[in-house]
């Protein structure tokens, strides 16, 4: 019989997935309008290390793209991590023909060389994400892209209060556990002194 902890790890993984930051839908050529063109691909290029402003780069990775992968099966996503902690940590947004307005007017003027090089049918803007935590840039990348949440459904609600309560009760168990382990050193702590204050008596 599969361990119950094992499945409700693996339940919360595909939940985590599903529901959070990232989880949306961004425009199709079917959903595309005027104001948001369809997104074709993305590529994200970030450091390997956190420091020098990569942190939040290296976090939207692992919490944003698998959920927008997610929902958004078909888009190609590209990911490339490099060792040049001053190079930039950068996220380019590839649309269909022309670039949003929002995306026009806050795309940042920096240019990523490790970024495939847009089709000509396609227009680029690039978010620059150093010194951003990933939800600052993915507030970044809904204004551009118009991006829509997915919101979680009730029984995943009920999922995520029902894991949230898991977590709370591990914590406790764990506060729980470190006590009696550290009342159990204590304990022996104390008794190997008074064995040692016996044995300095039967010297005198």
């Amino acid at each position: 019989m599969v361990n119950v902890f094992k499945r409700m790890r693996k339940l919360k993984s595909l939940l985590n997935v599903r529901v959070g930051t990232g989880a949306a839908i961004l425009p199709s050529p079917i959903s595309a309008t005027k104001e948001f063109p369809a997104i074709t691909r993305l590529h994200l290029t970030y450091a390997q290390k956190i420091y020098g402003g990569h942190q939040g780069a290296r976090h939207f990775w692992r919490n944003c793209l698998p959920r927008l992968k997610y929902h958004n099966p078909g888009l190609q996503m590209t990911v490339k991590q490099t060792q040049d902690q001053e190079g930039p940590a950068a996220l380019t947004i590839y649309f269909a023909e022309r670039a949003s307005n929002a995306a026009s007017l806050t795309a940042a003027k920096i240019e990523d060389k490790h970024a495939p090089a847009p089709e000509s049918t396609e227009k680029t803007a690039v978010v620059d994400l150093k010194n951003l935590d990933y939800k600052e840039i993915w507030n970044k990348v809904k204004t551009m892209t118009g991006a829509q949440d997915v919101p979680a459904t009730p029984e995943e609600e009920t999922e995520l209060k029902k894991f949230e309560q898991l977590r709370q009760q591990s914590d406790k168990d764990r506060m729980r556990i470190a006590a009696m382990r550290q009342a159990k050193k204590d304990q022996e702590r104390m008794l190997q002194e008074a064995r040692g204050e016996i044995e300095k008596l039967k010297q005198l």
